[in-house]
Parts: structure tokens; sequence; C-alpha cells
């Protein structure tokens, strides 16, 4: 607070004007303390306004800033680098850059080949359809996509959720044709959901999967996936289409007769093999490609194996015949009408939403390593645009894959060419190899997606969710156990609506505190946190910590009336000074709407019937030119808003000085 001698200004010169509401200043005979104006933001029309507030809400990152003051030609290649990012980093490609691409690609397509078969027999579609979808995706994306580091693929969560939603309605035994639409309808919705999500710059819908909320569907996900995978790992023929625990392991104890032991001891060898490998890598990252190589060196070894002793292994499944050459296109299986389309919408929305938070979470993590900005919008254009063209190609929902990605990202990749490389991979095995994966057994299979989904299970983040929140704790127990034991797509929605609660919750209860000074400071801060603060006599400081909507009005007025009444309590039992003016700190509370006026409104002449003075302190802009607007800041008279809680307090104390000194 400063001190002026010479600050002494007529009340009737302050008033609310087009250059702000200025809070007058009481003329004294003794110097008065120089209190700082609170103004009204500048004059804007509703359509000024309204173009702001748009701009805010979906151009955050002003995308378009580029393009200021450059020529009509140098704008046209700028907008060839917004959409297509190939234009941006493909000048100044060049074979320095090429050399560790291609070590990457190599790497990530030995990856990508087993775990691509390995999917699509997880969403209960031909292995071959994994391997399509390993092919054209990639090539998309690497024309539209901006991450550098993300492989493109098939992957766990998705393929679940399309194989569990799917078969609920049509068995893919009895109806193969049917469910095969049905997939890359499922496929193309997803892809359009997706892109429409970018191009309208509603990327903010995906926030409502939390981080606690995919850390326990992942988790449960992860779960029910293992154990749908004991079907191959024991070699059992008769096998349970649902997805929930119980059902799982009722059906398989429930065919003990059918358990091979040659095949059971085949898949415990490989997966302690690929857990082995997995583990190694995850503890030393330079031993990258023994995770990265052992799925595909698991798949040659075992079809050797099998391929050897085919007359002694009967009791040992393989995938038998896959189909050589490029993805034959599918536009004419796209189920457009008929009684199952809503299923397939259904399916390509949800499914679409688990990829696209996967892959923009995955490309993030990696652009933040490298120091380079990775466009959500962009990506989930380009997420749905090569989820629209595969379903058009014989490939069902793809994404980036955190695991194939954090492989290409430790080989070294430095652009999207990996993801090139790995599709020509990709190609050369569609055309030539596919014969050899004819005595490849399915054990091997669930023995790659087993080692794959593991580490989804992600225990740390849960408990650091038990530290840190509860409520999110909460949200991931409900994901988590609404997966294992009612169904993928409800436990979802279970996590879902607990997280929307939490919203519900902080928006309709918000935060409020009694504030007190830091003695030897202008400070006010909550009591309960900091022990130090003092309480100033004759004034109750609140602070609100929200914004103040229809939602939380009538309750913040509550609370509000209930410090004050526990205040004047505290007062009594301790003989204290009685209570005078009632400050609400507004520094947090960024908004406010007609139903929040009125409760601030309300709230004043309650308290002037209590003889208690109502102070409003930092009122933001957007509050203040509501206030303004409503004509509620001419009921808080010439002292009833300031800029700072120590400028009310100590302004309101010189008004009482004042008047104690006055003569009667």
């Amino acid at each position: 607070m400063v001190l002026s001698s010479n600050r002494v200004e007529d009340l009737s010169t302050h008033a609310c004007s087009e250059e702000g509401f200025e809070l007058p200043i009481s003329n004294h005979d003794v110097p008065p303390l120089e209190v700082h104006r609170v103004c009204l933001p500048p004059h804007k029309t509703t359509l000024e306004k309204l173009r702001q507030r748009l701009l805010e809400v979906f151009f955050p990152d002003d995308p378009l800033h580029k393009f200021k003051n450059q020529t009509c030609l140098m704008k046209l290649y700028l907008g060839l680098q917004f959409f297509f990012p190939v234009f941006e980093w493909g000048p100044q490609y060049n074979l320095k850059l090429l050399r560790p691409d291609i070590i990457s690609g190599l790497t990530i397509a030995s990856l990508a080949i087993p775990q691509g078969i390995s999917y699509a027999k997880l969403a209960n579609l031909p292995p071959i359809v994994g391997l399509y979808s390993s092919f054209v995706p990639p090539l998309i994306y690497s024309v539209l996509g901006s991450s550098r580091h993300l492989a493109v693929g098939p992957v766990s969560i998705a393929s679940l959720v399309m194989g569990t939603m799917l078969s609920e309605v049509v068995s893919y035994t009895e109806q193969p044709i049917l469910y095969l639409q049905l997939a890359f309808t499922a496929t193309l919705f997803a892809g359009v959901f997706q892109a429409s999500l970018g191009f309208f710059r509603l990327g903010f819908i995906i926030d409502f999967l939390s981080k606690a909320t995919l850390v326990g569907f992942m988790a449960g996900a992860a779960v029910i996936v293992s154990l749908q995978q004991l079907k191959g790992l024991l070699g059992m023929v008769h096998f349970t289409s649902k997805m929930q625990i119980v059902p799982v392991l009722s059906s398989v104890f429930q065919h003990k007769d059918e358990w091979s032991w040659q095949t059971i001891v085949m898949g415990m060898c490989f997966l302690a093999f690929l857990l082995t490998t997995r583990q190694i890598s995850t503890r030393n990252p330079k031993f990258f490609w023994l995770s990265a190589a052992s799925p595909l060196a698991s798949v040659v070894l075992s079809t050797l194996v099998v391929a050897c002793l085919k007359s002694k292994a009967h009791g040992i499944q393989t995938i038998g015949h896959l189909p050589k050459g490029l993805n034959p296109p599918s536009m004419n299986m796209l189920y457009l009408s008929g009684p199952y389309l809503p299923l397939a919408i259904k399916t390509g929305i949800v499914s679409g939403i688990l990829a696209l938070t996967e892959g923009i979470a995955v490309g993030r993590t990696f652009a933040a390593l490298k120091n380079y900005q990775v466009d959500g919008n962009k990506e989930m254009m380009a997420i749905g645009l090569m989820n629209m063209a595969g379903s058009c190609s014989s490939c069902y929902v793809t994404t980036g894959s955190f695991s194939r990605s954090a492989v290409n990202y430790n080989a070294g990749a430095q652009t999207v060419v990996s993801n090139i490389i790995m599709a020509t991979a990709v190609l050369i095995t569609l055309l030539f190899l596919m014969p050899l994966f004819y005595y490849t057994p399915i054990v091997i299979l669930a023995a790659i997606i087993i080692t794959a989904v593991i580490g989804l299970i992600d225990y740390q983040a849960a408990l650091r969710l038990w530290k840190v929140d509860k409520l999110d704790f909460l949200a991931c127990l409900c994901s988590f156990f609404g997966v294992l034991f009612i169904s993928v797509p409800l436990g979802l929605a279970i996590a879902v609506g607990v997280s929307v609660f939490k919203i519900l919750l902080h928006v309709t209860r918000p935060n409020t505190g009694v504030l007190g000074n830091i003695p030897g400071t202008q400070v006010y801060q909550n009591m309960n946190r900091y022990r130090t603060a003092v309480r100033i006599p004759s004034f109750l400081i609140l602070a609100i910590e929200a914004p103040i909507y229809f939602a939380n009005s009538t309750y913040l007025q509550e609370r509000i009336l209930r410090w004050i009444r526990e205040e004047e309590e505290r007062i009594e039992a301790n003989q204290e000074t009685a209570i005078k003016c009632v400050i609400i700190d507004m520094t947090a509370v960024s908004s406010i709407d007609s139903s929040g006026i009125d409760t601030i409104c309300e709230l004043r002449k309650t308290l002037d019937k209590r003889s208690l003075k109502l102070v409003l302190a930092n009122p933001g802009g957007n509050v203040m030119e509501k206030l303004h607007e409503s004509n509620a800041l001419e009921g808080f008279g010439l002292n009833g808003i300031y800029l700072t809680v120590s400028e009310a307090v100590a302004d309101i104390s010189s008004l009482w000085k004042t008047e104690t000194e006055l003569p009667i």
C-alpha cells in the first residue's frame, strides 16, 4: 500500500465510464491511502466477444499465425504444409536421416508383423487382416501425421473393444462375412469420427477419458485379454465368447479335457522367453532390440519346431493358409444399411475414441522427449483419414502403438519415414513370405499378446493416484472392476461416468476458505494451509476458488453464511471483536453468470440486514463487466470493491478510524 499526501479526490468525479469502473476514494481530513482503480475491460461489441470466445475455445494455439503477412504463394505453400506435414519435413530430408530410419523401420517391422497377426486374432478377425492393417495405414500417416516417432498399426485395446462389441451380437464363427463387414464399417465410422473431431477442433471431448480412467481401463483390459489367451495357451477348441472374468475362468476349467500338454509346454517356454527379453529391455534401454526382435524370433523358431515335428505335434493348432498379395479393396463390403448398422457405428465410435486417445498420448510423449510439437487436431485428422482409407482396403482400426513407438524411438528414428520402411517390409511379407506362416502355432500368438498387454498394467500409476487423489483412484477402480466383471464398453462407460461426476462435484461444490494475513506482509492466504496467518479483527476474509455459476451459486451462498455463523460463534466464545465486514477474494473467480450475480446481490442484502458490510476484492475483467452491466455494482456503494484484499482491509480500517475520530 502506498501512502499519498496529495491524492484527495472528489467523490463526484468517480463513476462507471467507458474507460472502466473507478473505485472511489473517500475524502478525509487525514491523508488517504491510495487505492487502485478496479477497471472494466475495454468495451467490445457482442460480436467481438463471441469471436474472441470462439477463438479461445477452438483455436487456443492460433494455428494460422504463420499465415500472417505472407504472400499468396507462400500462404499456399504453408497451407500444404499445414494439411500435409510431409511438405514440411520432406524438402530437408537427406541420406543422413535415411540410415537411422531404415534401421528403426526394419526393427519395428519385426515387431509389427507378429503383433499384427496376433491383434487380428484378438479382434476375432482373420490373421491376414492384421498384416493388411500394418501396410496401408502407416503409408497414409507418413503423409498426414506430425509425429516423427509414432509407429502406426493395430493395437491391443482397440482390437479387444472391437472384438468384444461385435462378437456380443454377431458370431464370427457362424457369420464370418457379416462380422468382417461390420469390422470394416466400424473402422470407417471410427475414422469419420476421429477426422471430424480434428476438423472441427473438438479434441477436448476425448479429455473426458482421464488418466485415472485409462489406467484402470487398460489394466482391466490387459487382465481380460491375458485370460482370453488361455484358449490358445492351453490348446483349447471350445471357449466362451464372453469377456468377463467369471465366464472366462469357468470356461477354462469346464473344458480341462481339451488341454494339450504339447501346447502348454511350448506356450510356457516362449512366454518365459518373451517376458525375459522384455524385462531386460525395460531395465536397460540399450538392449531395446531384444524385446523388439523376440516376437519375430519366437514366430520363426516355433514355426520351424512345428514344421519339423508336424507328425508328432498334432495337438498344436496352427494358423494355416494365409493368402498372398496386396490388400484387396473392401469398399464393397461396407455395411451401410441394415439392422446391424447401429452396432457398427457404436463400435466405431468407442474403438475410435480409445485409439485416438492412445495415439495422441503416445505421439505427445515422444515429442516431449525430442522437444518438438505435435498438433493434436492434425493428429486426429491424420488418424481418422488413415482409418477411413483403411476401411476401404481390408484394414481395421489402427493408431499409434506405445510398444512399437518406444522401439521406434529407441532404434533412433528421425522421421516418419520409418513407417514407410516398416510398410515396405510388410509389403514384401504379403507378396512373398505368407506361405511361411502356415505352420505358425496359435499358441505363440497368445504368448505375444500376453507379453504386449501385460505392460498395460501400471500398478505404480494406481499407487500414485491413491496418494494424490482418492477420487481419481476410485475412478480407476471403477474402470478396472467394471471391465473385469461387467463388460469392456460398460466398464469404460462407468469410469467416464465417475470422471464426469468428479467434474460436476468440483463445479457444484467449489473450494472456499478463510484467509488470514501473513505477518509482516500484505499477503493473505488460507489459514488452514498457513498456520502463521492471523485473522484481522472485525474482518472475515473468504476466498472462492471457482467460477460462480447457476450450478454452485446456492451452495456458495449457504457456505458463506455458514462461514459467517461459525466465525461469530468463535468470536463469541473467545470474546473477540465482532465482525463488521466480510471480504470475498474473487481472484480465482474467472467468470460469473446471472445466477451468480443474483447470489452476490442477495448475499449483500442479507448481510446489510445484519449490519455487515460485503466487499469484493480483485474481481476479474469478465466478472467486473457483468456486475457493471447488471447494475449490481451500484449496491456496493463507495467502498464495496477493491483491487486487493490488503487495500480493502487498509482502506476500510482507515474509514472506521476516521468515523470514530469525528466529533459527535
